[in-house]
């Protein structure tokens, strides 16, 4: 893709942010109820995650792990983008708007410990949970997506343009997995010991000591952080798949173009969209050429050998 394609990728992702930024600056200003008919605007502050979820755990684990988990969605967005085999722009644009809406609620943690929601539609009898414009946002960036999967499906996932044998060289991508999972398990055992530490150190100065209180928080963390780790590290090793498979490939499938063609079978060389080495097709359509004007001139002087030797008999 070219600078104006990421333009359009990551355009929707900064306007999506900048508006619930702007509404919720506005909406921190609300004094009461403002009522249009049905559409309602009333300060709300949500210490859960969306609608309200996980608003009974610890604040402290509760604002960190939501945090955190914004921080593993941005990566795993960009993981996304660059693992995606097709342009479908509506499908990457989809998926910045819905990183766009998380990253405004995840902001407001950060900064307050509490989303800030406003918007209420209905009417006293029957109305919706409280909601921001980032949540509205969201649902924006799913039916993009949707939409993109339902109707370039076919470039999303193309057919002829696949490879079924997903470990075409195993000794090498499984090395390549285990070193990515290692990378995963190295930065998540530095992390884990920087935070384990700080918190529960903190926690004994704070509680004096206090080791029902200090295990009520410290509990909690581990298993949030064990679960985190292991999804991290599963996704660096999926990614070491996708990426190892990608390598090795462009470099099998060469190997086997020049199998063919040492053994006299001529044919195009080609690779996926989203395989590495797309040099090696201007390089293979190179040798086919040389090796090609080769076998012409030696097929002229066996020709012309055997016109020589026919004419000396006679």
């Amino acid at each position: 893709m070219n600078r104006k394609d990421w333009l359009v990728i990551i355009l929707p992702l900064l306007v999506t942010w900048s508006i619930d930024r702007i509404t919720k600056e506005w909406a921190s200003l609300l004094d009461g109820v403002m009522s249009f008919k049905y559409l309602h605007f009333v300060l709300h502050h949500n210490h859960g995650a969306m609608l309200g979820l996980f608003s009974e755990l610890p604040a402290v684990l509760r604002i960190v792990s939501l945090s955190t988990g914004g921080a593993f969605i941005v990566c795993l967005y960009a993981i996304i983008q660059y693992l995606l085999p097709s342009r479908s722009l509506k499908l990457r644009a989809g998926l910045s708007i819905l990183l766009g809406g998380i990253l405004g609620n995840v902001t407001d943690r950060i900064l307050y410990g509490y989303v800030i929601d406003f918007i209420v539609i209905g009417v006293p009898e029957l109305a919706s949970p409280a909601f921001n414009m980032s949540d509205a946002l969201q649902w924006v960036g799913y039916a993009l997506i949707v939409y993109a999967i339902i109707r370039e499906g076919h470039l999303i996932w193309p057919e002829i343009n696949s490879r079924k044998k997903y470990w075409i060289n195993p000794r090498f991508q499984l090395k390549y997995c285990f070193i990515l999972l290692g990378v995963g398990l190295g930065l998540s055992l530095i992390s884990g010991v920087f935070s384990y530490t700080y918190f529960r150190v903190t926690l004994g100065e704070v509680s004096f000591g206090d080791l029902r209180l200090i295990n009520k928080y410290v509990i909690p963390y581990l298993v949030t952080f064990s679960i985190l780790t292991v999804t991290f590290c599963a996704i660096m090793f999926t990614v070491g798949r996708i990426i190892s498979h990608r390598i090795a490939g462009p470099l099998y499938a060469f190997e086997k173009y020049m199998e063919d063609l040492l053994a006299g079978t001529e044919r195009e060389f080609k690779l996926r969209e989203s395989d590495e080495f797309k040099n090696l097709v201007v390089l293979a359509e190179r040798i086919r050429v040389e090796m090609h004007k080769i076998r012409k001139e030696q097929t002229i002087e066996v020709v012309q050998f055997y016109e020589k030797t026919g004419s000396d008999d006679k």
